[in-house]
């Protein structure tokens, strides 16, 4: 508590959104803004509660919101005022969480040249790299914490692609999305804009149609497109009208290789043969909205895995954070395509399922087994 974080919260976004005091526990909730930041990209930065704040039950509270942020974080700004035990612990723990941490010795205006050494030497002890000195005052060490941001995403060890091995440079790509109660006024969704932002730096030719339009769209082209990308919740349209040279998947079935493990979710796919009336099955979704009756997760899921097994099929349905740490009840958990969560977050949910020995996949797949299209449907590599 206390440590400048807020401050320095502050100074990376370049507004006074969190509240600065000197009173202990003043951050009593998370406080999150998304940035661009050059180099990086589109970043979320979250402000936490101090981690030593267990004198009460609501300090307590705080500190397991603080962890509950750290399970979704990539990188971590560690603020360093003592070196102490705690912070050590704290240390290791984001490391074992796989999370990046840069650290920082915080309110350096307060310390002489003196203390700054021997508290330098004492956090490149713990963390086994040079500490960024920071101070409120004049900004100090804010550019190079955000060079230390560039640095660990351009550090990391995989690129991966939300399209894969299924496009090439030249290939034309219908994009299927229905604009329909669910989709909000005005905008398109995430994965939409994502996949179109995507196509183009390939160097494809994207076009895109609703699902009432497909046939008109289609019949506008001069040769079939070499890829189908739809919403899956008309993946049976689609099939039913698609040319067939054209492949065929949805933009769920791509977040889920994008974001999660494609092989565990194909292989929880295969496990949707197992249930029975008697089953309970979890569906989560990443984002917090206000259902519609066209709801996909809530709605159409629930209906098609109950006329398949029987109305008697237990379904609950979590959003948000809202993630069961005891899924041993469970037969099968169905995730959206996530796009709201990072790829750390959504494999630490993936690997709670398999250490508990609960088959998990994802929407796309699972409409499209229950469609009984599965083997029509082109999976990313």
């Amino acid at each position: 508590m206390n440590s400048g974080k807020s401050s320095l919260f502050n100074a990376l976004v370049g507004q006074p959104l969190s509240i600065v005091s000197d009173v202990s526990g003043t951050t009593a909730d998370t406080v999150s803004k998304a940035v661009e930041i050059p180099g990086a990209g589109p970043c979320l930065l979250t402000d936490t509660a101090g981690f030593d704040d267990i004198r009460t039950s609501l300090g307590r509270e705080r500190v397991s919101k603080t962890r509950k942020a750290s399970e979704k974080a990539e990188i971590g700004i560690l603020l360093f005022t003592d070196a102490d035990e705690v912070e050590q612990e704290w240390f290791s723990y984001l490391q074992k969480a796989g999370m990046q941490v840069i650290p920082v010795i915080s309110r350096a205006d307060l310390l002489d040249d003196s203390a700054l050494a021997s508290r330098i030497v004492a956090v490149e002890k713990i963390c086994g790299r040079k500490p960024v000195v920071f101070s409120a005052l004049d900004d100090r060490g804010v550019s190079s914490i955000l060079d230390a941001v560039r640095l660990s995403v351009s550090g990391r060890s995989e690129e991966i692609s939300i399209t894969g091995d299924l496009v090439h440079s030249g290939d034309t790509v219908l994009l299927v999305m229905p604009q329909d109660k669910e989709a909000p006024k005005g905008r398109l969704i995430m994965p939409q804009v994502q996949t179109i932002r995507e196509l183009l730096d390939k160097g494809c030719t994207v076009i895109c149609c609703t699902a009432g339009s497909l046939e008109r769209s289609l019949a506008s082209l001069a040769a079939p497109p070499e890829l189908i990308i739809t919403d899956s919740q008309v993946f049976g349209h689609v099939c039913e009208h698609k040319p067939e040279s054209s492949r065929l998947t949805s933009f769920s079935i791509l977040f889920a290789a994008y974001k999660g493990d494609i092989r565990i979710f194909m292989s929880g796919t295969e496990k949707l043969a197992n249930l029975n009336a008697g089953s309970r099955v979890l569906i989560a979704e990443a984002c917090s909205h206000v259902p519609l009756h066209e709801d996909i997760g809530r709605v159409r899921l629930p209906e098609l895995l109950r006329k398949r097994f029987g109305r008697e099929l237990s379904v609950d349905i979590v959003s948000g954070d809202a993630f069961p740490e005891d899924l041993s009840s469970y037969a099968l958990v169905i995730h959206c395509g996530a796009c709201m969560f990072n790829r750390k977050y959504v494999l630490e949910r993936i690997s709670s399922a398999v250490r508990q020995g609960v088959p998990v996949t994802n929407y796309g797949l699972a409409l499209a087994w229950l469609t009984g299209i599965l083997d029509r449907v082109e999976i990313p590599r």
